[in-house]
């Protein structure tokens, strides 16, 4: 079985490829999300074969959900759009098939027939957009979307990894080695990461080091990334 999730923000359009997408007997349907924070967290738990990811989407669009994604366990990714332009970006973002909306079934068929030919995990490394702007978290059974500039670090502990601004700490289902990669946060310890807009001061210890940020939280510094951090900011 094909295990597939439909991720897209309107209702009737998820239904739809849902009907269409019943009809074959080797595709299991685990999910559909109606937003990117709820389809990353189902795709990281799920790790489902494959994706129709809807491109246009409030907030988080299909092309920045990829870009969160640890590309080591991506999924074949069919985005889903109504318009030409996005479908070339798509392959941009080295996606497996696209579809246009209104889904025509044919062609629906030849995307499931190049999916069942391909039946080895794809690698996928998106292209664009290379940084992200927005982090989607959790607070409770609140959804919040965390704007990047507000960041003042992220750690992770036994549950698992979290973004603490000036005001609050929420968790998210972003690795910390995503975060590193597409936002400006700097690596200071094996489970820390903190944006260099919101160091105050740095102490140097026999240990490493510690941060204190504007907020005065305290934020541990490893030995081997203390030189590294030091010089982002012109010392030896």
């Amino acid at each position: 079985m094909i295990s597939c999730l439909i991720v897209d923000d309107e209702p009737y359009a998820r239904e739809a490829l849902a009907e269409l997408l019943e009809q074959q007997a080797d595709i299991d349907i685990i999910g559909q999300c109606g937003n990117a924070v709820d389809a990353m967290q189902t795709i990281n738990r799920e790790q489902p074969d494959l994706v129709f990811l809807d491109i246009q989407m409030p907030r988080i669009s299909g092309m920045e959900l990829i870009a969160m994604l640890d590309p080591e366990r991506m999924p074949r990714i069919v985005f889903v759009t109504a318009y030409d332009e996005f479908a070339i970006k798509a392959f941009d973002n080295h996606a497996f098939d696209y579809l246009l909306k209104p889904l025509d079934e044919q062609r629906l068929q030849q995307t499931l027939s190049k999916v069942r030919r391909d039946l080895t995990p794809q690698i996928l490394t998106p292209v664009m957009p290379v940084h992200l702007e927005h982090l989607p978290c959790y607070s409770g059974n609140k959804l919040k979307i965390i704007a990047v500039n507000e960041v003042e670090y992220a750690f992770s502990d036994l549950t698992g990894v979290h973004i603490a601004t000036a005001k609050e700490q929420v968790h998210t289902e972003l690795t910390l080695k995503v975060l590193e990669e597409k936002t400006p946060l700097l690596r200071c310890h094996r489970q820390y990461l903190v944006a260099p807009s919101a160091i105050a001061e740095i102490e140097v210890l026999e240990t490493g080091g510690e941060v204190t940020t504007h907020s005065e939280a305290k934020i541990p510094v490893s030995r081997r990334y203390l030189k590294v951090l030091k010089q982002a900011f012109g010392f030896n």
